[in-house]
């Protein structure tokens, strides 16, 4: 039988395929992104970042206070502090900055809070599923329990007191010159988070005295709380997926001009890059601790 003529699409089912396609590539590309290039990046984070703490802490310029030792205002995605919590097997470089976009390198350290080891309470917030999932046995830890962190003041002996839950008592209110650590992460099924889940951790070895801060609870920005989104790239957003139409619409040109083997070779790889790089920004607006 002879083949069949090619058949032409009307303007409205050029306009479904098209649509279709980049939500297919939107979606390809978000579930790499959480997944294994998230794992990925995790992993090339952590690497460089112990590299640096490692530095710092043979220099002896690793911060002890929300700045640097130029008194310069601490970055977000620097390095602060190693956990290590044996028990569930956690070793990871903690950075300063909890939101969405820092919290892709390990776990952060909330900027209103001291640094682990000093006097008074210290936050550290970590992902349950996406990016290394650094925190997702949190949950399985057990009073008594005991972990390290290792900042620019040596390294510190914590004891856990408990996990708690919304609605759970707190523990009781810390005493002069005592200090403790908590651990924050997402409750409920992996990527789909139904809460917070919280360890507190009391310090029994000596206490540092804390550093200066500028940050406090009332001005810590909204994206660095719990469960919280990062909106402050939306403008990249936008432009992503402005440039992810055009290439589809370039794509849809090309199909009809030179066919559809020249089209899928030229236009698949820049696709796939768009996608990923509209991906790279979705994952901002998804809850910090996914």
């Amino acid at each position: 039988m002879p083949p069949r003529p090619p058949v032409d699409l009307s303007p409205r089912d050029q306009a479904i395929r098209s649509t279709l396609t980049i939500l297919a590539v939107l979606i390809l590309g978000l579930l790499a992104n959480i997944t294994v290039l998230g794992q990925l990046q995790h992993v090339v984070s952590q690497q460089r970042l112990t590299n640096t703490f490692r530095y710092e802490l043979a220099e002896g310029t690793a911060p002890v206070s929300e700045g640097t030792v130029d008194k310069v205002l601490l970055t977000a995605g620097t390095p602060v502090a190693l956990i290590d919590i044996p028990s569930i097997d956690v070793h990871e470089i903690v950075v300063e900055g909890t939101d969405s976009g820092t919290l892709r390198a390990g776990p952060g350290h909330r900027r209103d809070s001291v640094l682990p080891g000093q006097a008074g309470y210290s936050v550290i917030m970590g992902r349950a599923a996406a990016f290394g999932g650094p925190f997702s046995r949190l949950q399985e830890l057990r009073p008594g329990q005991e972990f390290t962190v290792i900042t620019g003041q040596g390294e510190h002996t914590y004891s856990v007191l408990g996990v708690r839950y919304a609605g759970d008592p707190t523990p009781p209110a810390l005493g002069a010159g005592k200090s403790r650590l908590v651990l924050a992460t997402a409750r409920g099924p992996a990527f789909v988070p139904t809460g917070v889940a919280r360890v507190d951790a009391e310090l029994v070895s000596e206490t540092k005295p804390a550093g200066a801060r500028q940050t406090t609870y009332l001005t810590l920005p909204l994206a660095d709380k719990e469960l919280a989104t990062d909106t402050s790239t939306v403008w990249a957003l936008v432009f992503a997926l402005q440039f992810l139409l055009v290439i589809e619409l370039a794509a849809v040109w090309a199909f009809r001009r030179v066919g559809p083997r020249k089209t899928w070779t030229v236009f698949l790889p820049v696709v796939t890059v768009g996608g990923v790089f509209v991906a790279d920004q979705l994952v901002r607006l998804l809850p910090n601790l996914l």
